[in-house]
């Protein structure tokens, strides 16, 4: 693994584990074994380190959750498969689920990091609309009922990681299968 990823990779641990401001550079550098100094050689700053992270762990969910669906199946299929694609995701790649819930909204992001998020973010509210247009989605504000969905999913993983609810495929399709209740008509 060449230094670049070494820092990336520690970067994102930390990131996941402390947040953007309980981890400083200098603790990024001793997790992935190198000077302070390297780390400026491949990232002008932490922000810039922080939005390289954020770009590629955005770019790796839209093209596992959304990038490789069939979008001429039928909507109840399209939301099962997106739904779960999602939990998988968060499954295989947890520092990075949690580095993407918990940057988001982050003021030290910047306009490539926000922008890249919008299209993802756009994507699914467009699966809604077009629910919506079908009249199989409840009429309520796409944003709405978009959290609804992903609230319930994430809470599922955080209760998972937590140690107070065992991950299971049944609960992943007994929670997919209540989000679709919440918001279908």
């Amino acid at each position: 693994m060449d230094k670049r990823e070494q820092i990336m990779q520690a970067a994102l641990a930390l990131f996941a584990e402390r947040g953007y401001h309980g981890t400083p550079v200098s603790l990024i550098a001793e997790r992935a074994k190198v000077g302070s100094g390297t780390i400026y050689r491949y990232f002008k700053d932490k922000d810039d380190l922080v939005n390289t992270l954020y770009r590629h762990w955005k770019e790796v969910v839209r093209d596992e959750t959304m990038g490789c669906i069939d979008r001429d199946q039928p909507l109840r299929s399209l939301f099962r498969d997106v739904s779960i694609r999602m939990v998988r995701f968060a499954m295989q790649h947890r520092d990075a689920f949690i580095f993407l819930e918990a940057h988001h909204h982050s003021p030290y992001l910047d306009d490539a990091s926000r922008r890249l998020s919008e299209t993802i973010n756009e994507a699914f509210l467009e699966l809604i609309r077009h629910g919506q247009a079908l009249e199989f989605i409840k009429e309520a504000p796409p944003e709405l009922l978009k959290s609804a969905v992903l609230g319930m999913l994430t809470e599922m993983m955080k209760n998972h990681w937590n140690g107070t609810q065992k991950l299971t495929e049944a609960l992943i399709l007994k929670v997919e299968e209540m989000a679709w209740q919440a918001i279908r008509r």
